[in-house]
């Protein structure tokens, strides 16, 4: 328990960095209009393709022995293919909107 407060005071300056960028992302995204949800969407899913990448990466050049790198990464590979599997479903629903529907 100590290490996990020890963590968290050693890195306070990075957990308030991402809480802050979390709190302005969902500002930002609540107000984007219904327009450009789509192309915002395919946006993040090639972002979230470099971090599927990048992570795995990252996880074939860590330690065995580090427990915390291992889990970070697989974590962050099973989270960013949620993520861009989500937003094609959500971006091919949004465009099954606009085709015309046969008679």
């Amino acid at each position: 328990m100590e290490d996990i407060l020890s963590l968290f005071y050693d890195n306070r300056e990075f957990i308030f960095l991402i809480l802050v960028s979390i709190f302005l992302g969902i500002e930002i995204i609540s107000n984007v209009p219904a327009v450009l949800h789509t192309p915002l969407m395919s946006g993040a899913n090639a972002i979230h393709g470099v971090v599927i990448i990048g992570s795995i990466i990252i996880m074939l050049q860590a330690d065995p022995g580090n427990y915390y790198a291992l889990i970070l990464g697989f974590l962050a590979v099973i989270l960013g293919t949620l993520n861009v599997v989500g937003g094609f479903v959500v971006t091919d629903r949004m465009l099954e909107m606009f085709k015309k529907k046969a008679k």
